[in-house]
C-alpha cells in the first residue's frame, strides 16, 4: 500500500521547541581546546541556525586557537559535547523547559496525521538528549532527522531528510509537502533553498526582522490552534 500521511513537520529544536542555551558548547569547546570557560568566545553573526561543528571552529579561532587546531579538535569535541549533555540531563530540564505549547502542537499535528522529525544544527546526540528531556510521547521520528552531525553545511540537511523519508516510507517528498518549523533567518534560508515551506516563530528575533527573510509565516508563539491550522493550510497549497 502507498504510504500516506497528511505532510512531514520539520522542527528546530534551539529557540523553537526550547529556549536556546550555549553553556553545552561552552562547556565542551573550552574541554577540547584547553580553554577557560569565561574565555571563550563565540562569534556574534555565526551561532544560531548554524550546525554545531561549524559553530566550534569559528568559536575555537575567535576565542585564540590557530585554524588547524581548531579542525583538529572536532574530533574531540563530538566525544566531549555526548559526555558534557549526558552528565547535564538534570540541569539540561532545569533551565531549558519547552515553550509553551510544544508538546500540545506536535501531539495534535501527529493526530492528524503528520509525520515529523527535526532538522537542527546539534550533534544527532545532543538532540536526542535535548528531545528527550521534552516528553513529547515519541511523536517525533528522529530517525529521518538531519542533524550536525550530518552535515557541517546545515543547507545539505534537508535533502538527507527527504533521503531519509524515503527509505523509511517508501515515498518520495515533495517539497511542498514539508515544513520546517524555525526562529532564526537561517531557517528560513535553508528551508526555502530545498522548497520547503517556513514557519517562524518569534521567539527571539523581532517579526520586523524575520519578515525581511520572506518565511510563508510567522507565529508570535506556538498556540497549538494557530500552529496546526497554519502547517495545514500551507501543504495545502500548490
Amino acid at each position: 500500500m502507498e504510504h500516506q500521511d497528511a505532510g512531514l513537520v520539520v522542527w528546530d529544536v534551539d529557540g523553537t521547541l526550547m529556549p536556546a542555551d550555549l553553556r553545552w558548547l561552552r562547556r565542551s569547546i573550552a574541554r577540547t581546546y584547553g580553554i577557560d570557560e569565561a574565555h571563550v568566545t563565540f562569534p556574534e553573526k555565526k551561532v544560531h541556525g548554524y550546525t554545531d561543528e561549524s559553530i566550534v571552529i569559528d568559536t575555537a579561532i575567535a576565542s585564540g586557537v590557530p585554524a588547524s587546531d581548531a579542525e583538529a579538535g572536532v574530533p574531540r569535541f563530538r566525544q566531549l559535547l555526548a559526555e558534557v549533555m549526558e552528565a547535564g540531563r538534570d540541569e539540561l530540564a532545569r533551565v531549558q523547559p519547552p515553550y509553551p505549547g510544544v508538546a500540545h502542537s506536535i501531539g495534535e499535528l501527529h493526530r492528524i496525521g503528520f509525520v515529523q522529525t527535526v532538522l537542527t544544527g546539534n550533534l544527532r546526540v545532543a538532540a536526542e538528549i535535548k528531545i528527550q528531556s521534552l516528553n513529547l510521547g515519541g511523536e517525533l521520528d528522529l530517525e529521518i532527522g538531519g542533524y550536525g552531525s550530518d552535515e557541517r553545511d546545515r543547507f545539505q540537511l534537508p535533502g538527507i531528510v527527504a533521503r531519509r523519508y524515503r527509505s523509511k516510507y517508501g515515498a518520495v517528498l515533495s517539497p511542498h509537502r514539508a515544513v520546517v518549523v524555525g526562529d532564526a533567518p537561517n531557517d528560513i534560508a535553508c528551508a526555502k533553498s530545498a522548497g520547503f515551506r517556513a514557519v517562524v516563530v518569534a521567539h527571539r528575533a523581532s517579526r520586523e526582522e524575520l519578515l525581511s527573510y520572506g518565511p510563508d509565516a510567522i507565529l508570535d508563539s506556538l498556540d497549538p490552534a494557530l500552529v496546526v491550522a497554519t502547517i495545514a493550510s500551507l501543504v495545502q497549497q500548490v
